[in-house]
């Protein structure tokens, strides 16, 4: 079968299939059921801890979180809603990524529905908003560093790096004492630009300034700044466990989670995630994304990385208008925060980070200039799209396809096929 086909095919099969679970009774025992759908498949205990919050309060009201495989979401969702059977809240990736379920109609203006929305981080509302409307509800953010095994670091003398210089010192002493350094691999391509590139490189290239400049068109990733990135990443091809060519997404986390790699370029997300697979959290420590030299100020990757919308066809659109005026609320962030650490909210509430390790993620920010992921905003706006770009020049890298100098090119000169500020 050819993969158009096909991929058409696996489409119509999720969506009947979509179909059967959304209307699988829009009432039970007189309650109103509320679908909401999310890419964390791994969420679902923890969400539904939440949701029954909302739930004891609100009994005629029944809260389904359905998620969708990350991989599959986008595609899923989109075709859900076209024809007719989408979930009632629908979870948004940022900017580019969310902005077509606006586009195409899907979405309830929220712009004069939340509650205190001038107060929330500006930066946030933008992500998730166009022409002076906002169509998401900013819930939370994430931070990009590195995990390590407190275990493994002790036995060998080691502590966190702060300087590139330190970390590659650090991985050579581990590879001599042989530990696998870093659990990476090159298969799952999102992993080396969401958070290896746009976590890591972010210092090397300059951070929040460098990528306010490319959009303008007045920066190209073929600078020198930016293949500096480029190589920083491809530095550590060393340091990565025999077959990762091959090493997927789960594998990574597996292997650090049970102790078979010192160290995992992650996200904050993946708190929750190494506890759920069994790792000691005591023994789960995690460093900021070490700066190219000492006294250089760090540049942090706190990317805007999930939006709440509410799908304008759905059946129970007050309920679900005043479910998400919750989520906009104190109780659920709090709750969100206590369930997924690692998850920060945009809410503009008292609330705290009762989870060590989120508290120290979030502590850097203070000493930071914050950022996000290189070129999720505008430049994926089009294809071939930025994200799609970087998810094929950064594997090839990692497999000796391009040199650094060769994938920052190979972005740079398809971006310009579209891209106005580069076509001028």
């Amino acid at each position: 079968m050819k993969l158009a086909k096909r991929v058409v095919v696996l489409s119509l099969v999720a969506v009947l299939a979509m179909g059967l679970v959304f209307a699988g009774g829009d009432k039970e025992k007189g309650k109103v059921r509320i679908v909401t759908t999310s890419w964390r498949t791994e969420d679902v205990e923890r969400m539904n801890r939440i949701n029954a919050l909302y739930m004891e309060k609100h009994p005629n009201v029944i809260i389904d979180f359905q998620p969708t495989a990350d991989e599959e979401y986008d595609a899923n969702t989109t075709a859900s809603l076209e024809t007719g059977i989408g979930a009632d809240i629908i979870y948004l990736r940022s900017y580019d990524e969310g902005l077509p379920y606006y586009e195409a109609g899907h979405l309830v203006d929220l712009t004069d529905i939340i509650p205190n929305l001038d107060k929330f981080p500006s930066a946030a509302v933008g992500a998730w908003s166009k022409d002076g409307v906002t169509y998401g509800l900013p819930s939370a953010g994430v931070t990009h560093g590195v995990y390590y095994n407190k275990a493994i670091f002790k036995k060998h003398g080691l502590t966190p790096p702060k300087t590139w210089a330190e970390f590659i010192k650090l991985n050579e002493t581990l590879l001599a004492k042989g530990e696998v350094p870093i659990a990476q691999g090159a298969l799952d391509d999102w992993t080396l630009y969401e958070v290896a590139f746009s976590g890591l490189g972010a210092n090397f290239y300059g951070g929040e300034a460098a990528r306010q400049a490319l959009l303008a068109g007045k920066a190209k990733l073929t600078d020198p700044n930016f293949v500096k990135a480029f190589e920083a990443v491809y530095s550590l091809k060393k340091y990565l466990p025999r077959g990762y060519e091959a090493l997927d997404y789960s594998a990574m986390l597996q292997m650090f989670a049970s102790g078979q790699a010192a160290m995992f370029i992650g996200g904050s997300w993946e708190i929750s995630t190494f506890e759920d697979m069994g790792a000691d959290p005591a023994n789960v420590g995690w460093f900021a994304p070490p700066v190219e030299k000492a006294g250089d100020r760090l540049q942090y990757c706190f990317h805007v990385d999930i939006g709440v919308g509410v799908n304008k066809n759905s059946k129970h659109l007050d309920e679900a208008i005043e479910y998400l005026k919750w989520v906009a609320g104190a109780e659920y962030a709090q709750a969100l925060m206590n369930e997924l650490p690692g998850f920060f909210s945009y809410t503009p509430a008292d609330v705290k980070i009762n989870d060590p390790l989120a508290a120290a993620m979030f502590e850097v920010i203070a000493d930071s200039d914050p950022t996000v992921r290189t070129v999720w905003e505008k430049l994926s706006a089009q294809a071939p799209s930025g994200n799609e770009l970087m998810g094929i020049a950064l594997p090839g890298m990692m497999v000796d396809k391009y040199t650094p100098k060769e994938a920052a090119e190979f972005v740079q000169s398809q971006l310009e096929t579209w891209y106005p500020p580069f076509r001028k």
